[in-house]
């Protein structure tokens, strides 16, 4: 943000159960955690977690925090005006594809935080991160819950590209090699 002439500004977070009310609107436990740029808020649901851990075989502190660091990866795309771009394609036939574009990017952000804090990780870590974005994709959530599989429908991205774009910022540790919007949708 300095060599961009900006100030970050802190979100904050928001923990809830069940239902929360946001400047975006009533949420429940189906939404899941999420980003309100209205308010500038993280909201990250408890039983997501519970779900991580028992449904999903991905638990885990770190788990945790790459969920936690993808949202803020959504909040520093508002403070830099990718979200309100994205925004504006709402409508279009191809929003879904910017809608991914946006999430993997997040994903891409979640892993520059990592890079940036490796002394603070734990062996395994980074495993617990990757298990979670596996079992987070749209491909691996459709094919549990529709038994499934409808590409046309993502908005967040496979299970391989979201692992794929945390492992790129981890491994980059530079916000330039982030930009999920300037190539073909199919290299994603």
């Amino acid at each position: 943000f300095r060599r961009l002439g900006r100030e970050y500004q802190k979100p904050n977070l928001v923990v809830f159960e069940d239902e929360v009310s946001s400047a975006c609107g009533m949420a429940n436990a189906a939404v899941g955690p999420f980003y309100c740029p209205a308010d500038q808020k993280l909201y990250i649901d408890l039983s997501f977690y519970n779900d991580l851990k028992n449904k999903l075989g991905a638990p885990g502190d770190f788990a945790q925090a790459y969920v936690i660091a993808h949202e803020v990866g959504h909040h520093v795309q508002n403070l830099l005006g990718v979200s309100a771009e994205v925004n504006k394609m709402r409508g279009r036939p191809d929003y879904n594809e910017y809608s991914v574009r946006l999430e993997l990017q997040a994903d891409f952000l979640a892993g520059l935080w990592t890079n940036h804090n490796q002394r603070y990780l734990d062996r395994g870590d980074i495993e617990e991160a990757m298990r979670a974005a596996n079992q987070i994709g749209d491909d691996a959530i459709q094919s549990r819950t529709q038994g499934r599989v409808t590409p046309h429908a993502f908005t967040h991205g496979t299970s391989e590209q979201r692992m794929r774009w945390f492992r790129r910022g981890l491994d980059s540790g530079r916000i330039d090699d982030g930009d999920t919007f300037n190539m073909p949708y199919e290299e994603l």
